[in-house]
């Protein structure tokens, strides 16, 4: 039996009239559920100028010739698509049900304005029945106003495919939350595996990113914490994996760019919001 195909998913072109180009992954956040700076704080990378210090909460971009993805939609998604000038979005993929990766949702309304569709919003059941208690008004039957969001509620519990790309959960543990990280591949791109929030990576979910292409990974701080990487956890995942390439993201106010930066090896980076990679 084929992958289930989203029915909802519209074609798209981020700019009209621009012939094909490679896929493309923009970072619109690189940050944890504070944010950085944080509020009231006055530690030297709070107050850092180094425009790579500051981090809205943690999503990003997909784009490709037939299809924008959104992968989680936090609380400055409004700022996030205003910077990145983003004009469409075709599904949004939901990592789990925290506020830092979620309350944007009413700013997805902008999305839906110009669809006759429902816009497909991905998510494991967890996740689902908390946008659907959350947002129930929008689930809701009543919702039948065209200026409000319409979301086409899609639980996660397989791979599907979405345009081109075949993406597949990626079940990880985020304290005791189960949350999904997600895999993207597709011909003739690089194989992506994003995983936001994580403290623990099952044996099957190892498996199934191993020697992938870029891996985008946790990595809150230097020190321990109950519900996240740390950076020597996330380096020690890296070393394992064996990506080509790797980005460390959801860094706290603890994280100076330019100093984590250094301390790394050659094929691992640490993200920043804006960046933008070619697939």
């Amino acid at each position: 039996m084929g992958l289930p195909v989203a029915g909802l998913v519209s074609s798209m072109e981020t700019h009209e009239n621009q012939p094909a180009r490679r896929p493309r992954l923009t970072f619109l956040g690189t940050g944890t559920s504070t944010g950085v700076p944080v509020i009231g704080c006055s530690c030297a990378v709070c107050l850092s100028i180094d425009p790579r210090n500051r981090r809205l909460r943690s999503s990003v971009l997909l784009e490709s010739e037939e299809t924008n993805l959104l992968v989680d939609a936090g609380p400055d998604l409004r700022q996030q698509a205003l910077r990145a000038g983003i004009k469409k979005v075709d599904a949004v993929l939901y990592t789990h049900g925290h506020m830092d990766h979620v309350v944007g949702f009413d700013e997805l309304r902008a999305f839906c304005w110009q669809r006759d569709t429902p816009l497909p919003m991905y998510a494991n059941p967890g996740c689902m029945d908390i946008l659907r208690t959350m947002f129930a008004w929008a689930f809701a039957e009543t919702n039948i106003y065209r200026g409000y969001i319409k979301p086409g509620p899609v639980v996660v519990e397989g791979p599907f495919v979405i345009g081109a790309w075949k993406i597949s959960p990626l079940p990880v543990m985020h304290g005791a939350v189960e949350t999904n990280g997600y895999l993207f591949e597709r011909e003739g791109a690089k194989s992506l595996a994003y995983i936001s929030d994580v403290k623990a990576i099952p044996d099957a979910t190892m498996a199934m990113i191993r020697e992938v292409d870029l891996l985008i990974l946790d990595a809150l701080h230097y020190r321990p914490h109950p519900t996240h990487m740390h950076i020597e956890e996330s380096l020690s995942v890296i070393a394992d994996l064996n990506p080509r390439e790797a980005y460390l993201i959801h860094c706290s106010h603890e994280v100076d760019h330019a100093t984590l930066e250094n301390e790394l090896p050659a094929h691992v980076r640490v993200a920043f919001d804006t960046l933008s990679l070619e697939l």
